[in-house]
């Protein structure tokens, strides 16, 4: 034996600010920073950063996100949004929220300077359009 350890799993990555890896996204308003952790991870996880292009010209429109979960923190901004339990609010730098997979929810106004750290597991998330919930209508 030569002393290493065979590893699977998870590796280690930098992704630095200064050298951005710039990704398609699912909104015109947003350009999104790939973190590089769904390669790192096999897909188990994905992590970007959204930054503000402008600020959001139009609501996102009810969606769902088809995942186990989605992490946000606000890093900079406010964004406003609503769920599908009647729930409406507005998180400002610091706030996180976590939003299960499947839950009806809509974004529907940010500030312009708004930056997000978003993370969903597994890594590859789908978003799917759906109606807007009985009780909001």
């Amino acid at each position: 034996m030569d002393g290493s350890i065979a590893k699977t799993g998870p590796k280690v990555t930098i992704a630095r600010k200064a050298e951005p890896n710039y990704t398609k996204g699912r909104r015109t308003f947003f350009k999104y920073r790939d973190l590089g952790v769904q390669a790192a991870t096999g897909g188990k996880m994905r992590a970007q950063v959204m930054e503000a292009i402008t600020g959001m010209t139009e609501p996102t429109g009810w969606h769902v996100h088809q995942c186990e979960a989605q992490f946000v923190y606000v890093l900079k901004g406010w964004v406003d949004l609503e769920f599908e339990d009647g729930t409406r609010t507005r998180c400002v730098a610091g706030d996180a929220i976590l939003i299960p997979g499947g839950m009806k929810h809509n974004e529907f106004g940010t500030s312009d300077d708004v930056e997000i750290l978003e993370l969903s597991v597994p890594g590859p998330m789908e978003t799917v359009p759906v109606e807007k919930p009985e009780r909001m209508a």
